[in-house]
């Protein structure tokens, strides 16, 4: 019984440690797919557009947002 119980133990850490790997990777890979802010800037014209992004001059920096549309809300 006690055999089984440590077993138990041993498959519960290992699938904690694979979701945090998970985890992890997911965070590098939105992180480094992030389009970087532009610097800084006083109006919206200041700021580099990129494609399929919206740059706005928000509090004396550009930030850049993902550009939606009607499609995208589609079912």
């Amino acid at each position: 019984m006690q055999r089984l119980d440590n077993m138990a133990k041993n498959v519960k850490f290992i699938y904690v440690i694979i979701l945090l790997l998970f985890i992890f990777l997911v965070i590098i890979v939105c992180d480094s797919a992030f389009v970087p802010n532009s610097g800084p800037c006083t109006t919206d014209k200041d700021c580099k557009q990129v494609k399929g992004y919206i740059a706005r001059c928000r509090k004396g920096y550009c930030m850049q947002s993902v550009k939606r549309t009607w499609s995208s809300y589609s079912r």
